[in-house]
């Protein structure tokens, strides 16, 4: 096999409400609008294309771990603890439900944090050496 898969280019979110879900993550997270219908919401977000979907309201991006422990499917980096940290309290101060920043045991820490339709999100403090390296930041 040649060819790598190079990036994860879109990702997929299901959300009941296209209209009320997009401008959640546009007002909330800071995310950028590129198409709207009634069935999806196309924004840009994090260096990547996310696609939120008009789903029923049982649906989720999450999923029950092998000791029954709901799972989020993606985590975000942030540059640093202290960027973590002034994230964290912007979700609060936004409203945005948000767990604790903790420690998992490896590097970095973490906290998670939900949309509008229970959707939960990961963010780390690790930003990857590889993005950190093409983009030069330091720090």
């Amino acid at each position: 096999m040649r060819e790598k898969l190079l990036r994860v280019g879109t990702i997929y979110i299901p959300v009941t409400n296209v209209e009320f879900s997009s401008q959640w993550y546009i007002n909330k997270l800071g995310a950028e609008l590129s198409y709207k219908d009634e069935d999806k919401a196309i924004l840009n977000m994090a260096n990547q294309s996310i696609f939120l979907v008009r789903s029923k309201e049982s649906q989720s991006a999450n999923f029950i771990d092998f000791h029954g422990e709901k799972r989020f499917s993606l985590t975000f980096e942030v540059n640093g603890l202290d960027a973590l940290e002034e994230l964290h309290k912007d979700f609060v101060d936004n409203e945005i439900r948000v767990g604790d920043i903790e420690n998992r045991g490896h590097s970095g820490r973490n906290f998670v944090f939900y949309d509008l339709d229970g959707n939960k999100f990961d963010v780390w403090s690790e930003l990857s050496p590889i993005f950190k390296e093409k983009y030069l930041i330091s720090k």
